[in-house]
């Protein structure tokens, strides 16, 4: 398994194209190869294409706005196709609490995505937060989303620290979801329910390591919305350091 930078970390230093290249150099020269691209700017295609050339990274999975996944998926997959990304993303759908959007909903936009994307060599990735734990008609909304859409057409990006924050279980979910998991979110969990470095919280990463290998996971992404007033590159500095002490590249 290779590991990854999340750019949603650092999405505050990606708002144009001139921020957001020098984002990917300093990434690359924290030792990153490969990252995935979520919260920053537009930016054209074949200058991403470029911009990864350059510094020697590969991106690997995005987090594609909604409006352009529904209303454009086989242009967004052209684009993926130019810098060389297969895994296409979305980072949110909000299941609200009183019921205004549904699994049946997410099923009625998003099935006709997942299979657009497949016939352009594609796959649709879902994020989960912590809301997906909620249950809908007696059943968790996860295991709902799981059923729901093929696992050929939707995969899943399990996010160790929202599945934890909704009562779940980080490595359970990843065995669970085995086979449709190319892709995770590596994000610890600290005391007072905070997002922390990798190594430096509570969660037990010799189960999710584990359980991200034997379910096929090929890329384990370092992610950290909010890095409690830190530098957010010294965050995936020190993610990098630990995931490389255990092994990983």
């Amino acid at each position: 398994m290779k590991i990854g930078a999340q750019f949603f970390t650092i999405r505050d230093f990606c708002k144009t194209t001139e921020e957001l290249a020098e984002s990917l150099k300093r990434v690359a020269d924290i030792g990153y190869k490969t990252i995935q691209l979520s919260g920053v700017c537009p930016f054209d295609a074949a200058w991403m294409k470029e911009q990864l050339r350059q510094n020697g990274l590969s991106c690997v999975l995005t987090h594609t706005a909604a409006d352009r996944l529904i209303g454009e998926p086989e242009k967004v997959a052209a684009e993926h196709d130019i810098f060389g990304c297969r895994y296409v993303g979305l980072g949110w759908y909000n299941f609200t609490e009183k019921g205004q959007r549904t699994t049946a909903d997410f099923f009625e936009t998003y099935l006709p995505v997942a299979e657009a994307l497949q016939s352009h060599g594609k796959y649709f990735m879902y994020h989960n937060h912590d809301m997906e734990f909620r249950r809908e008609d007696g059943r968790l909304i996860l295991d709902r989303l799981a059923d729901g859409i093929p696992a050929d057409k939707m995969g899943f990006t399990p996010d160790t620290f929202w599945i934890q924050a909704g009562g779940g279980d980080p490595a359970w979910w990843i065995e669970k979801l085995s086979g449709r998991v190319p892709c995770i979110h590596l994000k610890d969990f600290a005391y007072g329910r905070k997002m922390a470095v990798v190594g430096e919280g509570n969660l037990n990463f010799d189960r999710i390591f584990a359980a991200a290998a034997d379910a096929g996971t090929e890329y384990m992404l370092v992610e950290q919305d909010d890095c409690n007033g830190e530098d957010p590159f010294d965050c995936l500095r020190r993610s990098y350091a630990y995931l490389q002490s255990r092994g990983f590249e």
